[in-house]
């Protein structure tokens, strides 16, 4: 190792910059709401719980992942805190000149009109809550001739490599449900015509 690569001070620290670096999908700046994919809305609640067992409860305090602006919050201690908290009247509303919240600056949060209770139930459906929506238009759309022209090929390829009949009729059912041509390209390939 060189000299340069161990001295303290320097940023080439691996551990540090990547080890440590600890990325979700909640972590949004205010006035940027999330759209009601089931997917992000499960990464959502489950990245920062995935951050606090990988790194540990300070994680956010952690210098790649720390805001380059101070945060002004109730929040005064807490689990591993290694920041002296700048305010000691971290609570709301107070008299001493501690945090309040402010509103006007955002707007009313985003988020998603109910009707009726919250309950733990089967979430029901919108018209663009479908499996095939976004791979259809990324087929249609974003593809050109050519990349649907590897994606028959890809597709095709695998099908004909020992898929029972029954597995390939579901996965020709399925490709036709996300673009009806190129189901039917695929499945002119796996047959052979």
């Amino acid at each position: 190792m060189s000299e340069a690569s161990v001295r303290p001070g320097r940023c080439s620290s691996y551990h540090v910059h990547i080890e440590q670096a600890a990325f979700e999908p909640s972590n949004l700046v205010p006035g940027i709401g999330v759209s009601p994919d089931k997917m992000l809305l499960g990464r959502i609640f489950s990245y920062p719980d995935t951050h606090r067992y990988r790194i540990g409860p300070n994680y956010a305090q952690l210098p790649p992942n720390r805001p380059h602006v101070p945060v002004h919050s109730y929040a005064k201690d807490g689990p591993m805190r290694f920041d002296a908290a700048r305010n000691e009247t971290p609570y709301a509303p107070n008299s001493y000149g501690g945090p309040a919240a402010q509103p006007e600056l955002w707007g009313s949060p985003l988020g998603w009109d109910v009707a009726g209770r919250m309950v733990r139930e089967a979430y029901p459906l919108h018209r663009e809550d479908d499996d095939w929506g976004q791979a259809g238009t990324m087929v249609r759309q974003v593809l050109d001739d050519s990349a649907r022209e590897r994606l028959v090929s890809n597709i095709s390829g695998h099908l004909k490599n020992g898929v029972s009949a029954p597995v390939l009729a579901r996965a020709l059912e399925y490709w036709r449900k996300v673009d009806k041509g190129l189901g039917d390209r695929i499945a002119t390939k796996v047959n052979g015509q």
